[in-house]
């Protein structure tokens, strides 16, 4: 027997989802609605429903309204290949390309740019007032496309590497619990999820890259996680974001470079950042602000090294190399067993005669850093117009026999009352030790070592 709760959008009798399937869906939704009235009938009532998409491309001209619990959108297939890659491709080679455009399961975000506001051009937006918030909204395995980005007045020559284009994928405006997003792509959105007040929210294994912003975690929120995703932002905005966020656990990513910052907590406390692995062209790659407090910063390994990329070289997100790789600004936080690789042109530092910053608590009492391992060399800039190849080529390359002179850890004079331990040696730790904790490492006599 075939479940009534179970749609597919290409069997649906109303509307065509290759034309706008904003239209198909919303169609279904009514459906569910009026199949689904009382809320308690049999110890049930309201089991909600999942509506399938199959593969294909299906432009979105009417922006999905959820306002229903326990429903999944789901799909067979991300779809996800490099949009950025194949606009910087001159046209006339586009003939040579194998594919133009992402695939699987994909959703083409065609709503009108006369659209405005924070949320009017989103695809997915979600909202529901009332006792109880809406709970068990999940989005699974297809693609949320914004096809192209456009010109925002600056300087880019080429409007498609700009990251603005008014659009998002996922857009959560009430406060929700126990969402899911997993195995989704998401391409060339200025904003590809944004979620306030989110609890118990599940955000795992998904692609989100060459979007504006990755992931938002807006008003406040609890007891989340962000898992194992693939991440890249553009160089104006968050790869991670939250805000008045506590128990956000954040593990086992790989952030690309380009973000302006890999994460950044905006009065964060009591979470985690773990076993991260993070790629910056710019500072800030992590930035705990707003009095973000008793976080722990654990085991990632942090790169920092220059855009290697032709297309996209000379961006950068504003901040100076003093600002730290990692920024705190707030109490109690742990940082301890992370890994950073500083290797960058001396030529490329700024201000001019700066010496960069690895570790810098900006305001703060009583943090905790210890046994951390920096390793700063000086790096040629490699400029190529193969992303790919330019990019591998850079992450191998580890033969630089000039270290690069930078602190480690820099706890500027209004902090008081923090402990740094082992994460650097007396000439790379700037601190007043009459009013923190100094022990450092030790320096090996390489003199003293036989061929």
């Amino acid at each position: 027997m075939v479940s009534k709760n179970y749609y597919d959008v290409t069997k649906w009798d109303k509307g065509d989802p290759f034309q706008d399937i904003g239209e198909v869906i919303n169609s279904i939704l009514t459906d569910i609605k009026e199949r689904q009235k009382k809320s308690d009938e049999n110890e049930g009532g309201k089991p909600g429903a999942v509506i399938y998409i199959p593969p294909g491309d299906y432009h979105l001209k009417t922006q999905v309204i959820i306002d229903i619990s326990f429903l999944k959108i789901e799909g067979s297939g991300h779809g996800f290949t490099s949009s950025s890659i194949r606009f910087n491709v001159p046209k006339n080679e586009w003939s040579n390309l194998h594919e133009l455009w992402p695939g699987g399961s994909r959703i083409l975000v065609d709503l009108p740019e006369s659209e405005k506001g924070e949320a009017a051009r989103a695809a997915f937006y979600v909202n529901r007032s009332g006792d109880p918030r809406i709970s068990s909204v999940e989005f699974s395995n297809f693609c949320i496309d914004g096809l192209h980005f456009i010109a925002d007045g600056s300087n880019e020559t080429n409007p498609e590497n700009t990251y603005t284009n008014g659009k998002t994928g996922i857009y959560g405006a009430s406060p929700n619990d126990s969402f899911r997003i997993t195995e989704m792509g998401f391409v060339y959105l200025e904003h590809a999820i944004t979620l306030y007040h989110a609890d118990a929210l599940t955000i795992h294994d998904n692609f989100i890259a060459e979007c504006g912003n990755c992931i938002e975690l807006r008003g406040w929120g609890q007891a989340s996680k962000v898992t194992d995703n693939l991440i890249g932002a553009g160089f104006k905005g968050y790869s991670i974001y939250a805000e008045n966020f506590g128990g956000l656990l954040v593990t086992a990513n790989n952030i690309f470079p380009r973000g302006a910052s890999s994460v950044y907590f905006d009065g964060v406390t009591r979470s985690l950042i773990t076993n991260n692995r993070l790629h910056a062209f710019y500072p800030g790659m992590v930035v705990l602000d707003k009095n973000s407090s008793e976080n722990l910063i654990s085991s990632n390994h942090f790169l920092h090294d220059n855009e290697p990329w032709a297309p996209l070289q000379g961006r950068d997100n504003g901040l100076d190399y003093t600002f730290g790789l990692l920024s705190i600004n707030g109490n109690s936080n742990t940082v301890i067993g992370n890994h950073f690789s500083e290797s960058i042109n001396p030529n490329k530092i700024s201000p001019k005669g700066a010496i960069p910053v690895i570790i810098r608590v900006v305001a703060g009492k009583e943090n905790y850093i210890s046994n951390n391992h920096i390793i700063a060399t000086k790096a040629e800039v490699i400029s190529s117009e193969s992303c790919f190849s330019a990019q591998v080529e850079a992450l191998l390359t580890t033969d630089s026999a000039e270290s690069l002179e930078v602190k480690t850890v820099l706890i500027e004079k209004q902090s008081v009352g923090n402990t740094v331990l082992d994460s650097g040696s007396e000439k790379q730790v700037e601190l007043d030790k009459k009013v923190n904790a100094f022990r450092a490492t030790p320096i090996p006599n390489m003199g003293s070592m036989s061929n």
